[in-house]
């Protein structure tokens, strides 16, 4: 304690200080310094076996903050622990009187209190929390319900859709030549995403320039030299992708050169079978055919999906795509595959566009769940961002590569390869 706490005058009508006798037998008239504290009155004798206590006062001594410990009371209860609140009585019944409140013996105790080693019967009050949670049974607001998305920008994306297509369509109707220009771009620039995110994701370091380069060549050689130089295309392409990788460090070549040659199969040697389609007297129809084959089993699939979709697909792999999004997509491109094959393509019957359109539906599928597996693995949404609402050219190409030697074989099959 303090010296605030020494000597502090006593209240009016109490007895604020210790009165029995000193240590040479005579009895003050007032508050002693350094005397036992005060108490109840007993007379000298027990007085005397008491335990000194120092006074603490209930009033602050100087007037300040309550915070200051210089002479504040402990508002929270008993200062020490033998020490009782006003209104204490002792343990045999009686009362203080006109004690002070500042101190007690040890056997005493509040009048609604205990001992020392005793439970207080009374507990603190429940702290009231600041936002309390509404009753169960109290109305709640319905929640607004929510109009289904389907998570792109749809404007934009039909816009990119249709300057795609026009590109396509005057090059493909007016210069052969020109596609073949256009297919081999897609592959070079489909290439630089797939690696670029290789790279990212895995640090798989799959050379892109032997890739691009040989890609290109391949479109060429399969238009050129039909299938034979596809596949010579092919094996050249992965040779170089083996020797390039030789000039840096081995640590990882076995890991680059393999997804070098899985990017070489991928993207150009599939896309290749749109080329070597084109050079058919027909193959302006063939590729027209086999584009729109496939991008109405996507928008069949999407639209049915999107509107009655409710069985997931292969949640583990696209958690987009439902059941009937499938059948949707089978529908749409028997349907047009059907009107293709009759009234597009020369020699062809409807039962054949049927059949066409039946595995276009299902390789167009497979081709979105492969690139979708891919992804999911890289923990990625899009290939890129060059197309606004598609994401990148290899998100537009995931259902047409697998699709292009599909259409390839049985249009060679129905009508022939003139």
């Amino acid at each position: 304690m303090n010296d605030s706490s020494w000597g502090a005058p006593p209240r009016a009508g109490s007895q604020a200080g210790y009165w029995g006798p000193n240590d040479h037998g005579a009895v003050p008239h007032g508050p002693v310094r350094g005397a036992a504290p005060a108490g109840p009155a007993y007379d000298a004798p027990e007085a005397q076996q008491t335990r000194p206590m120092p006074i603490v006062p209930d009033v602050p001594a100087h007037g300040g903050n309550q915070d200051d410990d210089r002479g504040a009371a402990r508002l929270g209860g008993p200062l020490f622990r033998d020490e009782t609140f006003p209104g204490d009585t002792f343990r045999d019944g009686a009362s203080h009187g006109g004690a002070s409140h500042g101190g007690a013996f040890r056997d005493e105790t509040s009048s609604a209190g205990t001992f020392r080693d005793e439970t207080p019967s009374a507990q603190p009050p429940a702290a009231v929390p600041q936002n309390p949670e509404p009753m169960p049974d109290a109305p709640r607001p319905a929640p607004a319900p929510q109009k289904k998305s389907a998570g792109r920008d749809l404007t934009a994306a039909i816009g990119v859709g249709v300057g795609l297509g026009a590109v396509i369509i005057a090059s493909l109707f007016v210069v052969k030549a020109a596609f073949v220009g256009v297919i081999a771009v897609a592959v070079v620039v489909g290439l630089w995403e797939l690696t670029s995110r290789l790279q990212e994701r895995k640090g798989v370091k799959a050379p892109l320039v032997p890739l691009a380069v040989g890609g290109a060549a391949m479109v060429v050689a399969g238009y050129v030299r039909g299938a034979e130089g596809a596949w010579v295309a092919m094996a050249l392409t992965a040779l170089a992708v083996l020797v390039w990788r030789m000039t840096e460090p081995p640590e990882g070549y076995l890991k680059d050169v393999t997804a070098g040659v899985f990017a070489a199969f991928y993207v150009p040697f599939l896309a290749t079978f749109v080329a070597m389609m084109l050079t058919a007297d027909d193959g302006a129809l063939r590729v027209m055919t086999f584009l729109l084959l496939t991008v109405v089993s996507d928008t069949g699939a999407y639209a049915v999906g999107w509107r009655f979709g409710k069985h997931k697909l292969a949640p583990r792999i696209s958690p987009g795509k439902t059941r009937e999004g499938l059948l949707g997509a089978v529908s749409f491109a028997m349907v047009a595959g059907a009107l293709c094959m009759e009234f597009v393509i020369e020699d062809g019957t409807w039962w054949q566009g049927l059949l066409l359109g039946l595995a276009v539906a299902a390789s167009a599928t497979l081709g979105d769940l492969g690139e979708s597996m891919i992804k999911r693995d890289l923990g990625i949404k899009d290939m890129g961002t060059l197309l606004p609402g598609h994401g990148g050219i290899m998100d537009r190409l995931d259902s047409l590569l697998p699709t292009a030697p599909v259409v390839w074989l049985l249009l060679v099959l129905f009508v022939g390869s003139g």
